[in-house]
Parts: C-alpha cells; structure tokens; sequence
C-alpha cells in the first residue's frame, strides 16, 4: 500500500473484495472467506479515507459486522439503517459505490452519509443521531401493512447515539407495537466523544467481564436454539444469573429480545447469532455487539479520538495532511474567550451536547472541570438544564452547532424565551460548512431564533468580533442571546486582549461611499470587503456596515443608510426569514420603499446546497465576492463588462 496521501490510486491488494461488486456476491462464501472481504474491506477503507478524508474510525469499527449483515440479509429489500451514518463508508463500498469511493465529501461525489437520493442500498438518509430505530420501525409498520419490496428491517446504532431520548422514544413504541424488527447496538464505549451518562455505566457492566455475566451472556444466547423441553429450564438459569448480575436488563423491559454481548469482530460469532435472528425472530431483538473504533488501523486505535474525523493522511504513519493557518480558528477563539470570561466571573458554566472538542469546551473543561457539562446527545435536555442553571443564578454558555440546535427549539421557546432567562446559545458552524453538506449546515438558527420576542441574537463578522460577543453575552443578565460564528478560521485581524461588551442593538460602519450601502450581517463582510476593491477599480465607493445584531436592529442605522443611499443590500449566511426579512419589515413598517428605496437581500438559496468547498459552495449560493458586485452592479443598473462565471 502506497504511503503517500496524494499518491492519485494509492490501493491495497484486495482480490477477495475485487469480487464483490453487491451484497448478494456475498451469499455462497464460506465464513472463513467472509473474513477475507473483510480483512480487504478494511484495508480498502483506510485507502480510501486516506485520499478524501472524513470518518475514519466508526467505519473501521463496524467492517465485519457489515460484512455479516450484508452476507445474511437481502439488501435492498431487506432495509438497512445505519444511525448517523459516519460508519457508513464500508456499507457504500459493497453496495456496487466502490468505484466513486474516492469522491466522498467532495463536490459531484458521494456523501459522508447514507442518503436515499444516491442509493437504492440506502433507505433512510442520516447524518445526525439516534433516528435509526424510529426510521426503521416505520419500515416495519409499513411493511406489515402491505409496503411492497420491505422485508426485514435492521437498524445499526451506536451506544453514544442510545444516549438521546429518541431512541428510547423509539424502543418504547417498537416493544408496545411487537413488531419484528432487529436493532444491532453497536457497543464501542465511544461516540464522537466518550460517551457520559448512566447508560453508558449500565453498557459497561453488562460485559464487565465477571465470570456471571460470562454466564448469562452464553445462556440467553442459546436458550432459542434449545429444543422445547429443555428451554424453560435454561430460562430460569439465565433469569437467575441475569438478576443476580445487573438486576434485569433494560432492552427486555422494553419489550426487546436481548441477544449479547457478542464480539463484533468475531465473523462467526456474528454470523451465526444473525442467522439464528433471522430465522426464529417474531418481534423487536436487539443485538448487542461489542467493537472497538479504529480496529484494525494502529494510528486510529492509539489516538484519544480514534480517528473519528480525519483530513488526508499518511496510511503508514497516519500523519494528518493540513493546511497551515495564520489565524486561529473560531471555535477555538470563542474556547479561549468563554475561559477569560469565566476567570472573573464564578457564575459562568458551559454545557455541551457530546461535542466538547468540536465546540471548543475540551479547552473550557481542562480549565474548569467543575463548571463545565456535557449532557450527551440531548440537545433537548441540554437546553432546558441551561434553562435550570439560569432560574438559580447561574450564567450558563449553552455551546451547540447550529444544525444540532434545531433539535432542541422547542426548549429554546418553551423553557427559555418565554421565561426570559438569560442563556447565551453559542452557535457554531453557522452558514455552509463544506464537506459535511447539507445535513450540518446551519442555515436556519438567524430564522428560528430572531423571531422569538426578547432575544437578542448576533453574528460574528471576524475572530476579534467573536471575543467582543462573548463578553456582551456573559454581560447580559436580563434576556437569552445567542451569538453565531463559522467553521474553520478567522480571517486574521488584529485580536483584542479582551473582550468589551457591545451596546446591544448597535452596528457598526466600516467605511463610508454613496449610491449604495451593504449592510452584511455576519462573517460574510470578509467577502464584501473583497468585493468593494473590485468596485473601486470601477470608480465605485459603496458604503459598507456591520449589523452586528439580527435582533434586536440598529433602527437608527439601517434608515440612515436607507435615507442616505439609493439602493441597499443585506448579506447573511443563512436562509430567507432571518436578518434581512427583518430588516424589510422594518422599512416597509417606516415607509421607505414608499419613497423608492432599491432593496436587495442576499440570502442562501431555497434549495439544500450539496457538499463541496466552501467556497464552491458560495459561489453556488451566489454571495461570494463575484456575486456581490455583481448584485451591487445590477441593483444600480451598471453594465458588467465581461461574462460572470460562478466558479
């Protein structure tokens, strides 16, 4: 295997896998070959990955446990759902998608998830957690109600995704309704981060390994293969090693045929416990199967997060190719800024959902581990606990992405802003994201937000803009506010030493010109900047402002541009009803379309917009540099020389 991660075919010897062009090339091969399309799928994996970067570890977690599913059952009429969908690369490679694997996350190419639009192999699209076991009960329901081309049903969930409420939501409704449905728990003891909560101790001492639970896990795996008269009497001893072990399981009290522990790495073992599912199942089982993340690939087995997300890399020393940056980036600003802020000020707490490294709170937490909570994957409760520590005094820092935001909204409404307790939502990954596509891109937060009375909602133009947002959301005591901010890195301005509370409602005025105003809102202003020297070269000055806040609007600003102007634009990283709605409603409310203001607002498009670049992305969103002069162009009337390409 070649070593270099821009070698443009770097690919293992894979003759077994070179035959397995769909699952059913599977069906007919001994176990012991089973295991050889494995071995091949693993090495064809980290090739892959290599290239493209993306989700490494989940994927290497689950090789032989796809290979064994897709070996027993009868994709696609047999629906396979696969939760989150980061550990879904060696499910596309045997679902005939092994010749575009080096495409994934890049433009025109693959998903990083399942997605129903790519693949027949793929049911239910996925790329956030803990919907699988609701999807496929769906499925179930339907078929039993006479859905053609579904068969069995089996949803694949990790044990960090079993974290979130839904999928208990789901089980619950799944034991109630009996219907013959197969989820695997894919048991690794990691999610993106390692897993917290009482379910994961209860996980934990299911196979703690204690020569009982030995015991039972044999027992209650062979009691059904037992013939009739002997089953009750091994029953009994499993019931009895059950409640002398754990006390009784959780999954059976749901209503769920509990199989396990069962090695995931184990091809017989796995095999042999899905053909006996298969066969005798007549209602919801659950499997639990025991892996371990980043098996097989020594770099990914070593590091803290296993190779969860990976840039291209080295595959033989698993060295990571990034590109350097002379500015920090965002996430790690706002980390270093919630820090300073918390050392003068004891009330400050953050919270996150299962994402203490992607928002930053890895740094928080090393700094202040007390004050510092990840809830797991419940968005939901990690809302309203902020809602909690804000009724008692406290000045929680609620940090979760934008798309994951849309999770809890309810509690953003309900428990929040109708209390008006001041939490301050920091939002990350706001606008398009790239690779990841549509699924984390945080295109609605302005909207959702924005429209609830009393919220105070602002949005980052630049890194040194991001350290004045936080000491403005931890001054504010009196109302909830939320502050958004992108992926990736600042734009390298000069930073402060420390953050100054802004006065709320009050943007700010780059520089002064005439005929038109761009009023940006959000890091967008970097590009508007770039655009405003192309303008120049035409002899065109347009003024240029920073809104700051969506809610509540700098009144006094946005009519004196409007008066002083004959045209105005906004400009936001998110979709139509956010920002520049509300600046529309104001100046219809003043009259100022009345009088013949030329009004544009630049917004992402009504469409999801793909992964690709960033700035591909953009450029298909039309509010990239280009396309802002070229709205400025057209908005005055000025004939553009040349033919604008978005590119």
């Amino acid at each position: 295997m070649s070593s270099d991660p821009l070698n443009s075919d770097p690919r293992p010897n894979t003759p077994h896998l070179d035959r397995i062009h769909l699952p059913s090339d599977l069906c007919g091969l001994s176990n012991a070959q089973l295991r050889a399309v494995a071995d091949e799928l693993r090495a064809e994996t980290i090739s892959a990955v290599s290239v493209t970067g993306g989700h490494l570890g989940a994927g290497l977690g689950v090789v032989e446990l796809t290979v064994a599913i897709h070996a027993v059952f009868n994709a696609p009429t047999d629906k396979l759902i696969w939760d989150v969908g980061h550990q879904c690369y060696p499910h596309k490679i045997l679902t005939g998608r092994r010749d575009r694997i080096r495409t994934l996350r890049a433009g025109g190419g693959l998903s990083g998830f399942t997605k129903r639009a790519e693949s027949a192999y793929d049911p239910f699209g996925a790329a956030h957690s803990s919907t699988s076991i609701s999807a496929a009960l769906g499925f179930a329901v339907a078929r039993d109600l006479g859905a053609p081309d579904v068969g069995d049903v089996i949803a694949v969930i990790g044990d960090g995704a079993m974290s979130a409420g839904m999928a208990y939501e789901a089980m619950n409704n799944a034991g109630h309704l009996k219907k013959r449905l197969i989820v695997i728990l894919n048991d690794n003891e990691m999610s993106i981060a390692p897993p917290v909560g009482a379910m994961s101790s209860y996980l934990a001492r299911l196979y703690a390994g204690e020569p009982f639970q030995e015991l039972y896990s044999v027992a209650k795996g062979a009691v059904r293969l037992l013939p009739p008269p002997l089953q009750e009497g091994a029953k009994r001893a499993r019931d009895m090693v059950k409640h002398a072990t754990v006390g009784g399981t959780l999954f059976e009290e749901l209503g769920f045929s509990y199989v396990g522990p069962v090695d995931g790495h184990d091809m017989d073992q796995l095999l042999a416990t899905l053909r006996t599912v298969k066969t005798r199942a007549d209602g919801p089982v659950l499997i639990h199967a025991l892996t371990k993340k980043g098996k097989g690939y020594a770099p990914a087995e070593r590091a803290s997060d296993k190779y969860h997300g990976v840039a291209k890399f080295d595959v033989t020393s698993g060295a990571q190719v990034k590109a350097p940056s002379n500015a920090p980036s965002y996430t790690k600003v706002f980390a270093q800024s919630l820090i300073r802020e918390a050392e003068a000020d004891d009330r400050i707490v953050a919270v996150t959902a299962a994402m203490p490294d992607g928002t930053g709170l890895n740094l928080f937490a090393e700094r202040f581990p007390r004050r510092c909570f990840d809830v797991g994957i419940a968005e939901q409760h990690g809302v309203t606990f902020c809602a909690g520590l804000a009724a008692a005094g406290m000045r929680p820092f609620c940090a979760i992405y934008s798309t994951f935001l849309q999770r809890g909204y309810d509690q953003v409404v309900h428990d929040v802003a109708i209390q008006r307790l001041p939490v301050r939502f920091a939002i990350d990954r706001a606008g398009l994201v790239g690779a990841d596509g549509p699924t984390h891109a945080g295109a609605f937060d302005i909207g959702f937000l924005a429209s609830l009375p009393d919220f105070v909602v602002m949005a980052a133009a630049d890194e040194a803009e991001l350290v004045h947002m936080v000491a403005t959301a931890a001054a504010l005591d009196d109302r909830p506010s939320a502050f958004r901010f992108p992926r990736g890195d600042g734009v390298g301005v000069e930073m402060p030493e420390r953050g100054r509370p802004l006065e709320i409602g009050r943007g700010r005025v780059i520089r002064e010109g005439a005929r038109v105003a761009i009023l940006s809102f959000g890091a967008r202003l970097a590009e508007v900047l770039k655009a405003a020297e192309a303008l120049a070269a035409r002899g065109m000055a347009p003024t240029i402002a920073d809104a700051r806040f969506a809610k509540p609007l700098d009144r006094d600003l946005i009519l004196r541009l409007a008066r002083e102007h004959e045209a105005l634009i906004t400009i936001e990283e998110g979709a139509i009803g956010g920002f520049g709605s509300h600046v529309a409603q104001l100046l219809a409310e003043e009259g100022v379309f009345d009088r013949g203001l030329r009004f544009r607002s630049m917004v992402l498009p009504d469409t999801f917009i793909d992964q690709d670049s960033p700035a591909k992305m953009y450029a298909a969103a039309a509010m990239n540099a280009e396309q802002i002069e070229a709205k400025v162009l057209a908005v005055l009337g000025v004939a553009r020389v040349g033919k604008w390409k978005a590119t």
